[in-house]
C-alpha cells in the first residue's frame, strides 16, 4: 500500500509547521514547567483556532497523526492528548477551553489539572484533585484524581494513537539536533559526525523512525493496531533519546541545553497511555487471543 497526504492535509501540516516554528515553543515549555501557563493558553488558543481541538470529531485521525506529530517535534506542552484526542472521541463533541482526565490502570494520574478547565475520570467529570504526581518531564504536571470512569475504547485508542504520533516527532526533533551537533562539535581536528561509529548509530536511529512512520498513519488509516504504533514508535524515540544523549556528550544532561525538553518528554511518553509491556501483550493477545 503506498500511502501519500492530499493536498488539504499537506495544506494542513504546512500552516500547523509555520504556526509552531514561529511560536518559540522552547520558551513556551520552559514557562509551562516553571508554573507560568499564560504563554501556553496563548499557544493553545492560536492551535485551537486553527482546528487542532476539533480534529477528532471534524477530521480523520490521519490529521490527528499529523497534528500530533508536530506537537512532539516542538515539544508543546498541556493535556492535548486528552483535549484534544480521547475526551472529544468519548464524548462525542469538542472540548471546550483545556480539558484532562484520568483513566486507571493506563492513565493513573490528569496532566494539568492545575490549568484544566475541566478535569474527567474517564468520560465522567472527576470529583476532586488531589496532590501533585512528579514526572520526570517538568513540564508534565500530574495530579491524582477521585472518581470513577469507564473506558471508551475507540477514544483510548485515538489517545494511543496521539501518543505516538508525539513520539515520533520528538524522536525526528532529537535526531535532527544531533545531526545538526555533529556537523559542528570538532574532536582532534574533525567533526565528530565523520566517525563511523556516530555515523552508525545515528543511522539505527533514522532507520528505527522510518520503520515507526508507517505503523503511526497505518494506525491512523485503520490498517494497523493502534498499539503496535505506540510499541515502534516509543523504541525508536526511545532509541533516538539514548543516542541522542550519547552524541551530545555531558551537554546533554544539562537542564539549560533545550535537548533535555525532549528527552523528558520522550521518557515520559513511552509509558504514557500505556506501557511497553502492556500494548505488547495486547498485541499478542489479538493475534492469538
Amino acid at each position: 500500500m503506498r500511502f501519500v497526504l492530499d493536498e488539504d492535509q499537506r495544506d494542513f501540516a504546512a500552516a500547523l509547521e509555520s504556526l509552531l516554528a514561529a511560536s518559540d515553543t522552547v520558551a513556551v515549555a520552559r514557562a509551562w514547567a516553571d508554573g507560568d501557563h499564560e504563554p501556553g493558553r496563548k499557544l493553545w488558543g492560536r492551535l485551537a483556532e486553527l482546528g487542532v481541538t476539533s480534529l477528532a470529531t471534524e477530521a480523520t485521525p490521519v490529521e490527528v497523526a499529523l497534528a500530533f506529530e508536530a506537537l512532539g517535534r516542538y515539544a508543546v506542552p498541556g493535556p492535548w492528548v486528552e483535549s484534544a484526542a480521547y475526551l472529544p472521541t468519548a464524548l462525542g463533541r469538542e472540548v471546550d477551553g483545556i480539558a484532562t482526565l484520568a483513566l486507571p490502570p493506563h492513565v493513573p494520574y490528569a496532566l494539568d489539572a492545575d490549568v484544566a478547565d475541566e478535569v474527567y475520570v474517564g468520560s465522567t467529570p472527576g470529583a476532586e484533585v488531589g496532590d501533585r504526581v512528579t514526572s520526570v518531564d517538568r513540564t508534565r504536571h500530574l495530579f491524582r484524581v477521585t472518581g470513577d470512569g469507564e473506558t471508551h475504547d475507540d477514544a483510548f485508542d485515538l489517545a494511543v494513537l496521539a501518543t505516538s504520533a508525539q513520539l515520533l516527532g520528538a524522536g525526528e526533533r532529537v535526531l535532527a539536533d544531533a545531526v545538526t551537533y555533529v556537523k559542528q562539535r570538532k574532536q582532534f581536528g574533525r567533526e565528530i559526525g565523520s566517525y563511523q561509529a556516530i555515523k552508525h548509530a545515528l543511522a539505527d536511529v533514522r532507520i528505527a523512525l522510518d520503520f515507526a512512520r508507517p505503523l503511526v498513519f497505518g494506525a491512523a488509516l485503520g490498517e494497523v493496531p493502534a498499539s503496535a504504533a505506540k510499541v515502534a514508535a516509543g523504541d525508536a524515540a526511545y532509541l533516538a533519546s539514548r543516542t541522542g544523549l550519547q552524541v551530545h556528550g555531558a551537554i546533554g544532561y544539562t537542564q539549560e541545553f533545550d535537548l533535555s525538553l525532549w528527552l523528558t518528554k520522550i521518557r515520559a511518553l513511552v509509558t504514557a497511555w500505556g506501557t511497553p509491556a502492556f500494548h505488547r501483550a495486547r498485541l499478542l493477545d489479538g493475534l492469538v487471543g
